[in-house]
């Protein structure tokens, strides 16, 4: 999609951090299945005059991850579109609120 845009620069941001290094050439594979998407994924490389790789452990992935499902779950006619998703940020998580007073003291 940003080959298509014709966007120049990149950053893409990933939890596996074997398949970054194996990108950037700092690591090689030999599985035959990784490979075909290595090879693609070098291809696309050259497309885009800035390319930088940047690696996110999984366990601070869960915001991209909620992200993925919300934009799975959201269907558009045309499918080379995606609605924009608003996201605010909180001081606090929302399950973190509390009820100061039960007014009928039943929990």
């Amino acid at each position: 999609m940003a080959v298509d845009m014709n966007i120049k620069e990149h950053l893409v941001i990933g939890d596996s951090d074997l398949l970054i290094h194996q990108v950037q050439g700092e690591c090689s594979t030999k599985n035959i299945n990784i490979l075909s998407y290595l090879h693609r994924v070098k291809e696309l490389c050259k497309k885009f005059t800035k390319i930088e790789f940047k690696h996110i452990p999984r366990i601070q992935n869960e915001f991209t991850d909620a992200l993925a499902i919300l934009s799975s779950m959201i269907q558009h006619p045309n499918k080379d579109y995606i609605d924009p998703i608003e996201v605010g940020i909180r001081d606090q998580h929302a399950y973190c609120f509390h009820v100061d007073e039960e007014l009928d003291n039943k929990p």
